[in-house]
């Protein structure tokens, strides 16, 4: 096997940015193992996200600071939804820095030498890091989030463990339910994109799975669970994504839906769908939110897989001097997208996805 130093030089910057999740670590250790090792590159580790890029809070990265952390959950560098712009991609002021949050990254980025910044985080993180090309910054890209939303890359790395993880809670709330002959609500994230609780609810076997793209009606999912009843099955599951909505409250703008979700009393759409159900049904029925326990833990085989993958393709494209773009899964292969393509988007689900029709082929509802 080929084993070279190119004799490439150069030093770059890494952050995470955004909610953690598992695989981080294993990332900035695939990107960071094959820049120093192979290419011979400087490596800067930016704390806590773009906050630590506007503070100057970075140290240099050695081999030992990404030995024994590929099976690590969180982030060695610590996170933050730290964001450098405002709506309209207008610079704010930080009262407490006392400078523009923009012009500050610039002037760090250049005093630290760095010839790119990779970042590491979701929708947000890659629209800021689009939006930091325009600013003459080299930035590239890594996918990551538990939602998998993100366009350009078929599968972000923290999506399989967080499946493994409400696969799991899905599973052990079926004995509970079984037992008490209740209906047991889950609620898992996703508030633009339903493509984990499409996936968890499928593999642990919901009886009812609730996503953003399909809006539902209660009625619809009283007369699904009655059925199961009549049927002498006496329990049910309904998997629900956290940014599911009613019919109503999808012909609603936003600010009505938000009065509404407020007036109804719950707090999650957990509570309101367990409540809505007992009241069409007269069945016993309890809410379950798995939280953030979705985000926490080791990363799955798959994850660190994914994320070591995605981390040294990264290392090859600083090397060659190819910025502004993500390295994505792109069919079955590792590969890159222009940072465009992710920016200011999200990868929902669609209507005529195979997974979908999979959950309606055994029978699940999705409440429409």
């Amino acid at each position: 096997m080929r084993s070279f130093r190119p004799g490439v030089t150069g030093t770059f910057g890494i952050l995470t940015a955004g909610g953690d999740c598992p695989g981080l670590n294993a990332a900035i250790r695939g990107v960071c193992r094959a820049a120093l090792s192979r290419y011979n590159m400087k490596v800067i580790g930016i704390a806590d996200g773009f906050r630590g890029l506007i503070e100057n809070d970075t140290r240099e990265l050695r081999p030992r600071d990404f030995s024994g952390i590929l099976t690590r959950g969180g982030t060695i560098l610590g996170t933050s939804r730290e964001k450098p712009f405002s709506r309209g991609s207008l610079a704010y002021k930080d009262n407490d820095i006392g400078q523009d949050k923009v012009a500050a990254i610039k002037k760090n980025y250049h005093k630290l030498g760095l010839d790119c910044l990779v970042i590491l985080g979701g929708n947000g993180t890659h629209t800021t890091g689009y939006r930091l090309t325009w600013e003459g910054l080299n930035i590239l890209g890594l996918p990551k989030t538990i939602d998998n939303d993100i366009m350009g890359t078929e599968m972000s790395f923290g999506f399989s463990s967080a499946l493994g993880i409400a696969t799991d809670a899905i599973d052990r709330l079926h004995s509970t339910a079984q037992s008490h002959s209740r209906v047991m609500v889950i609620e898992l994230m996703g508030n633009k994109a339903g493509w984990l609780a499409l996936y968890a609810g499928v593999a642990g076997g919901g009886d009812v799975i609730l996503i953003p793209e399909i809006p539902y009606d209660i009625k619809s999912i009283a007369r699904h669970l009655e059925e199961r009843a009549e049927d002498g099955k006496d329990f049910s599951i309904v998997v629900v994504a956290e940014g599911a909505l009613s019919i109503e409250e999808a012909q609603m703008d936003k600010k009505d839906r938000k009065k509404f979700r407020a007036e109804s009393g719950a707090p999650s759409i957990a509570y309101r769908l367990a409540k809505e159900i007992e009241e069409e049904t007269g069945r016993e029925t309890r809410a379950t939110v798995l939280g953030y326990v979705q985000r926490g833990g080791i990363p799955c085989a798959t994850d660190r897989i994914l994320a070591t993958s995605l981390g040294t393709a990264a290392a090859e494209l600083l090397a060659k001097g190819e910025y502004g773009r993500m390295v994505a899964l792109v069919g079955n292969e590792i590969g890159s997208v222009d940072l465009s393509v992710p920016a200011e988007k999200v990868r929902t689900v669609p209507q005529d996805h195979y997974m979908i029709d999979t959950a309606l082929s055994v029978g699940t509802c999705f409440g429409d």
